[in-house]
Parts: C-alpha cells; structure tokens; sequence
C-alpha cells in the first residue's frame, strides 16, 4: 500500500502569482505592477494596522479562537452567535467544511475552472469531483441542478466568481435551490461581496437564510488584509457547531482577529476602496473594448481577458512581465488561453492599459 493517497499524488501545488523581487530581478527592472492576485491596492485598512500594533505585546498568550470577532460579527448582522465561523481566510473555513461534512462516497459538484482553492481543498480528500461548463463566462445553475444525485453532498458557488467576476441574480438561485435536496450542503462563497452588493441584480445571501448554505467572506479583498489571513462564515447553528468540532483549536491568530475587528469600523477606507476599483474597472474595460480585446464584465476586483489559444495567452503574459506589470495566467484554474488582470492604484492602472498596447502589438507583429 503506498504511503501517499493517488487522489494527493495527482495533485500540483498551488502556485502563487509572481512576486514584485522576483519580477524585478529576472527583467531588470525597478518598477513592477503587480496586478495578480486580487489584492486591495490601499494596502491595509489604517485601523486594523493601528490594532496589530496595539496586541503585538501580547503575543505570548493563545488566541481565544476568534470569539471576540464572531461576537462582533453576530452584533452587526443581526445573528446569533451560534450562527457564525471564523478562521484563516475564507479557504480555512472551506478546509474545514471540506473535513467536516464529506464521508468517502460523497461527491462535490462545481463549475468547471472553480476557484483554484477550492478545487485543491476538494480533490485532497479524494472523493468524486463532478464539473458543468460555464454558460457564457457564467454558472450554469440549471445545468449543476440537473447534475445532482444521490451522491452529491456539497455544491460550491461563488458569487461574484473568480476567476470570471461575473454573477448570478437572486432570482436564479432561487430557481436553482428548488432543485437542491435538503441533505446537500451549498458554500456560497463571497469574497467578493463588497464590489458587487450595490448591484441591483446582486442577491446578498443575508437576506435569503437558508438552513444548508454556508455563507463565507474574508477580510483579504476590500479590507486589505490577505497578509493576516482572516475570512468568516455564516450558516445554521447545527452546521456552525460541527464545524466548530474540526476548526484548529485557536484558529485564528490574535493579530489578524484584531485586524478583522477594526477592519469592520473602517467605513472610510472600505468606501475610498470601493471608489478606486470602480475607476479601475471602468479604466480596463473601456480601454480593453477600444483595443478589440475580448474580456469578460467583471463585478469584482479583476478582469478576466480571453484569448485564441494558450500561447497567445502565455506571450501576452509575458509580453507584460517584461514591461513591469505582473498578471494572473489562469492554466492552472483549467483555462489556459485566459488571463486575470487585478486593479490596482490609478497610475498602476493607466500603466497597466499602456503596457498592454504595447504588448498586443508585440504578439501581432
């Protein structure tokens, strides 16, 4: 019997976006852009920085597993504070969902070319992996609904999507649930929940409560604070309780609980976050239909960008490397001729769009 699973062998590492030292050093440059990773260009939330400084000399004493944030958390959705999980970004939740809840002849059922966390956290505990194509760049909800069985114990959404930005209404996935058996289990995931939720069309899962949907969001988007690694979830007691079984005993660490706290009365930063996306947004989408540029509309923090083939895909990628703007090429997500652009500050942005004329004429000539 060997040591380690198939299912874990078959496995490739998750690979982060390409570092700015990295950049610098392999192109000689000075100045690199990187627009890869989702990640808010302000930097931190002022405030949660203030309240890592402030616990740093207590770091000698465990943290008490994110209670004081699951408290502030129920306060300001209205919940109970049965009804709320936090842990190490919104993919520690999903480890945990993933331990808690699949036995061995369950199956997980997604979009083809799900966020690439998720597909990792899924396919480690070795049960079936079942896919329907996206349907225009979007969740096909009738076709994951018409693929149920016996079988299928989780469904993972998310809403914005990444790698796509697009969404679906409220009106959709309550058509899609009529179809969902009581026993299946439904992550929403919305890390991407604040740059969509003033879109008319965007169903903020708080006001529809299922009791087998499990709601996550994270603190590493609009808050600034990926570094830290604080996500939380909402969801019926009896699910939060088992979950709270499995969590890692004093997850998470008393710095990024702290952070996530003040982070939540940071209004300011969160609306100048909001503003400077927009712009970015606006900024890649008209520039990119003015260059002919084939992109997805995106309701979140990046712009997915599709290509003709995997190499077009990869000079393109290149193309931009060189110039000092580093992009997300999305071959390991599953759809290796598209790539990912994340907005950044005003001036990365404009360099961003300058950048890629260059590069596209590059790759014609």
């Amino acid at each position: 019997m060997p040591l380690v699973p198939a299912y874990i062998e078959s496995l490739l590492p998750y690979e982060a976006g390409r570092q700015i030292e990295e950049v610098c050093q392999q192109y000689g440059l000075t100045r690199v852009a990187k627009l890869a990773s989702n990640e808010n260009p302000l930097g931190p939330s002022p405030r949660a920085i203030q309240a890592i400084r402030k616990h740093l000399e207590s770091l000698n004493l465990y943290p008490n597993g994110g209670l004081d944030l699951r408290k502030v958390l129920a306060e300001q959705f209205d919940l109970r504070l049965e009804n709320v999980i936090v842990g190490s970004g919104s993919e520690g939740i999903m480890s945990n969902i993933i331990r808690t809840f699949l036995c061995d002849e369950d199956e997980v059922l997604t979009t083809e070319s799900a966020f690439l966390g998720f597909q990792l956290l899924a396919k480690s505990r070795g049960v079936k992996y079942r896919t329907v194509p996206y349907k225009a760049w979007h969740y096909d909800l009738e076709g994951l609904a018409s693929r149920i069985n016996d079988h299928t114990k989780i469904i993972y959404l998310a809403n914005p999507n990444n790698p796509t930005g697009t969404i679906f209404s409220k009106h959709e996935f309550d058509a899609f649930y009529k179809h969902v058996p009581e026993r299946v289990l439904i992550i929403l995931d919305e890390a991407y929940f604040e740059y969509a939720k003033d879109n008319p069309r965007y169903p903020d899962s708080m006001h529809y409560r299922y009791d087998n949907v499990i709601t996550l969001r994270t603190f590493s988007k609009i808050y600034g604070l990926a570094g830290v690694r604080i996500g939380y979830g909402f969801a019926h007691e009896e699910l939060i309780a088992n979950l709270l079984k499995v969590k890692l005993p004093f997850e998470p660490s008393t710095l990024a609980q702290a952070a996530g706290i003040r982070a939540l009365t940071d209004k300011e930063f969160l609306h100048r976050s909001l503003e400077l996306n927009a712009r970015g947004i606006r900024l890649l989408a008209e520039s990119l239909g003015g260059m002919g540029v084939e992109f997805v509309p995106s309701e979140a923090n990046f712009v997915m960008i599709i290509r003709k083939s995997e190499v077009e895909s990869d000079r393109l990628t290149t193309e931009l490397l060189r110039q000092g703007v580093i992009v997300r090429q999305l071959k390991a997500f599953g759809l290796p001729h598209c790539l990912r652009i994340s907005t950044g500050s005003d001036e990365e942005n404009q360099r961003c769009v300058e950048a890629l004329k260059k590069a596209l004429a590059a790759t014609v000539s």
